[in-house]
């Protein structure tokens, strides 16, 4: 097994529970970690035989672009495509940061983290 980061993927979307943060919008930053069997393609040196990080950002960012009252809802839905669309990825965990919340006080960042297995 082996780990592929993919960390502090900047960007602007309108998450929110608030109207103002739907219309509005704010910066965000994501991490990425996925598990994979890298012991293939370590020796093919062939990219079909490792999840692509540049998939991975791309479906960060398409999903991020969808607006959402919750974070978490954000964050499931990063994590069911790269399940759904790279069967080589056993686990994943990902982080969605909203930087500078409205939540009346000095608070640099909030942070929301989930994992998923994939099932056998």
């Amino acid at each position: 097994m082996g780990i592929i980061r993919v960390e502090n993927i900047r960007v602007y979307a309108n998450h929110g529970c608030l109207k103002e943060e739907t219309i509005i919008g704010s910066d965000y930053r994501v991490d990425l970690e996925v598990e994979a069997d890298l012991s293939k393609s370590a020796k093919t040196d062939e990219l079909s035989d490792t999840v692509d990080y540049v998939f991975l950002n791309k479906v960060v960012r398409e999903e991020m672009a969808i607006a959402s009252r919750l974070l978490e809802t954000v964050a499931q839905r990063i994590l069911d495509r790269i399940f759904g669309e790279d069967i080589l990825v056993k686990k994943a965990s990902v982080s969605v940061s909203k930087i500078n919340p409205p939540i009346g006080g000095d608070v640099e960042m909030v942070t929301i983290k989930m994992s998923q297995t994939r099932n056998k």
